[in-house]
């Protein structure tokens, strides 16, 4: 089975809210995800997060500590995906390859279709207590 390394970024305000993307394309169009992408050779996983949200959504984050790794096999794949606390350096964003996106709080992140891995990052994050989201 093909293996994929990808990183994602949990993105967190001020207000506790967490930044979720609509995918808009693809088998799991309308799903939602955490943004991010594919790790590039000679990228660390912190340089390729900021690659990545850069070409997703024209945005500069701050990359802070590891989350969690999700490793999941979809049915064509395993993934291996590297979740990192992050937060934008300003309020900039401009969706670039996703249909929508919306800040949610805590309580609402079972509101949305989350794709499969992303859903564990859900069950890890509702572990937390509400100071962890503030940033």
């Amino acid at each position: 089975m093909k293996s994929i390394e990808v990183v994602a970024a949990v993105i967190f305000d001020k207000q506790g809210r967490i930044f979720a993307t609509q995918r808009g394309y693809g088998e799991w169009k309308d799903w939602w995800e955490f943004p991010g992408g594919k790790i590039e050779a000679g990228e660390t996983p912190q340089q390729a997060l900021k690659r990545e949200i850069r070409e997703e959504l024209d945005a500069e984050i701050e990359v802070g500590e590891l989350l969690c790794t999700i490793d999941y096999d979809y049915p064509n794949f395993h993934l291996t995906m590297h979740c990192f606390k992050c937060k934008l350096a300003d309020n900039h964003v401009t969706l670039l390859e996703h249909e929508a996106a919306k800040w949610l709080v805590p309580s609402e992140l079972h509101s949305v279709r989350w794709l499969p891995a992303d859903e564990q990052i859900i069950d890890i994050l509702s572990t937390y207590g509400q100071d962890f989201y503030r940033q």
